[in-house]
């Protein structure tokens, strides 16, 4: 039952999966890495042929000119966010409360955030729900999305800041999920009390810059560190100790 167990938390650490797995991972990476750029590069594209200052979702709002790219935009970052998701369900926080779900889980949830954000639009100019009195429950469902998808983004970051597997990377996640909270709190109250718009939407901007940049970032460090040797949690390390035939395999997957 713990070998069961283990499988279901940990599925990437069984050896009978490890050795296959690791020739796709590579693959998975770069393909992940390759939309998640792709993607931001096309919101930028998108922003700057616009004139004026607007909010990132304003973008993909009801009758823009860039509603059509946004959605692609956001399409291959959930793409790219699965993705990467999906071949690093090895990685888990060292952290006691950060550790009890892996950051592929916060990543997934996020990219499923974004699909549903790129096909719900907000309408036309985006107007902040309940605040607005021109908010519709469209605006409600875009933004609620969107918050919860960089919300589990950032939970990702601070869950990656804190594995002892990656320490350079950690240092970056814990500064760019810093950041990325200032910057997109600050620019969110700007858009709730109608102050300095054109700040507030740059801010936005340099926020979504920072939360897709560091996925790619993630993606690349996990390229050159084997499946193997990811620290595996304390929880799950105490539970080898109990079972002799999950810590033979726990060290046949790290000597793999």
């Amino acid at each position: 039952m713990r070998r069961l167990l283990r499988i279901a938390r940990e599925p990437f650490a069984v050896p009978a999966f490890a050795r296959g797995w690791q020739r796709a991972v590579p693959i998975l990476l770069a393909i992940g890495t390759f939309c998640v750029l792709g993607g931001l590069t096309i919101i930028w594209a998108a922003r700057l042929t616009v004139p004026y200052p607007v909010y990132v979702s304003e973008l993909g709002a009801r009758g823009a000119a860039t509603a059509g790219p946004f959605a692609v935009a956001l399409l291959l970052i959930a793409a790219g966010g699965f993705t990467i998701a999906l071949a690093s369900g090895h990685v888990r926080s060292t952290a006691p409360l950060l550790g009890r779900w892996s950051p592929a889980l916060s990543l997934g949830f996020a990219a499923l955030c974004f699909v549903l954000a790129s096909q719900i639009t907000c309408s036309a100019y985006c107007p902040v729900p309940l605040a607005d009195p021109r908010s519709t429950p469209q605006d409600l469902i875009h933004t609620v999305s969107a918050v919860l998808g960089f919300a589990a983004a950032c939970f990702a970051m601070l869950q990656v800041g804190f594995s002892r597997s990656l320490p350079r990377i950690s240092r970056l996640s814990r500064i760019s999920c810093a950041a990325v909270a200032v910057i997109t709190i600050v620019g969110g109250l700007l858009a709730i009390v109608r102050v300095g718009a054109d700040v507030g939407a740059w801010l936005e901007l340099i926020g979504t810059t920072v939360a897709v940049a560091w996925i790619a970032v993630y993606a690349v460090a996990l390229t050159r560190i084997p499946v193997g040797a990811v620290a595996v949690p304390t929880e799950v390390a105490a539970g080898t100790e109990a079972d002799p035939v999950v810590g033979a395999a726990g060290g046949r997957a790290e000597v793999a």
